[in-house]
């Protein structure tokens, strides 16, 4: 095993993150991707069930589509805030124009996202790892401040 090999185990292995995005494909190749790297991952197509099923203090970090029939990311966002305030959350989505949104819904809601927290499908197997990574390892900087 390189270095390299050995400090992405070490940094990932264990590591829960929870995936909701109404797309199973999407949902099923983030999940084999990151479970190839060491993550634990919980997977949903449906954010009502994923919100029913959610654990508070579990997940080291929570990645939700943006665009969802029933409830879209931003909606579960902030009922996963009411119920775990310490919750890492970041947002996927394939539009440009859904990330103007996310930008303009930051104020709404009230927070102040990092713009880290944003990933825009498609991303590559090595970069999607490298930002999670980062993510979970920055211990100053949530989601929302």
């Amino acid at each position: 095993m390189t270095i390299e090999e050995n400090v992405k185990t070490s940094t990932t292995k264990g590591k829960n993150i929870l995936i909701v995005d109404d797309e199973s494909d999407i949902t099923f190749t983030i999940k084999n991707i990151l479970e190839d790297n060491g993550f634990q991952i919980d997977s949903f197509t449906d954010s009502i069930s994923a919100l029913d099923n959610y654990q508070n203090n579990f997940y080291d970090l929570v990645i939700l589509d943006i665009k969802m029939p029933k409830m879209d990311g931003f909606e579960l966002y902030t009922k996963i805030r009411e119920q775990d305030p310490k919750a890492k959350i970041c947002f996927l989505t394939a539009s440009e124009l859904y990330y103007e949104e996310f930008r303009k819904i930051r104020s709404e809601l009230g927070r102040t996202f990092d713009e880290d927290y944003f990933i825009q499908k498609p991303i590559n197997s090595e970069d999607l790892i490298k930002q999670l990574t980062r993510i979970m390892n920055n211990k100053n900087k949530d989601v929302a401040q």
